[in-house]
């Protein structure tokens, strides 16, 4: 059972196009552990709507350098039919690149990570219980 701990957004003005960006911070226990952290980043009024993500899965503890703890970039947007779809991304492409999210995965390394069912369950929460998100795409 995983349970997002949402935390107030942050709003600052896109560099684009002076448009509203708003960045996510949200808190994921597992069996009310601490399980993982994710990161969402989505403009109003840019032409394509989407948002980008990263989620980062593994040890928590205090150490400065993270040894087990991977991080999996992803872009959010809706089909035609109005369906969210989710996609992995490039470590290139992801506006994180913090060490405390640990090693950040390329697309391929992170469809072929043992971890790559639980971010997808992650991100089946996300388009139902982010109502940040859900807002933005209504």
């Amino acid at each position: 059972m995983i349970r997002i701990e949402f935390e107030e957004p942050n709003i600052e003005v896109c560099d684009c196009c002076n448009n509203k960006t708003t960045k996510l911070t949200r808190f994921v226990y597992k069996d009310e552990d601490a399980f993982t952290i994710y990161y969402l980043k989505f403009t109003k009024g840019h032409d394509h709507k989407f948002a980008v993500g990263i989620i980062s899965i593994g040890d928590w503890g205090i150490d400065d350098e993270p040894k087990n703890r991977f991080s999996f970039p992803f872009r959010i947007w809706l089909s035609e039919n109005d369906e969210y779809q989710i996609g992995l991304i490039d470590k290139e492409e992801s506006p994180w690149n913090h060490p405390l999210l640990g090693k950040i995965l390329d697309r391929k390394e992170a469809l072929e990570h043992p971890w790559i069912k639980e971010v997808f369950h992650i991100t089946d929460h996300i388009v139902i219980e982010d109502k940040e998100l859900i807002e933005y795409f209504d």
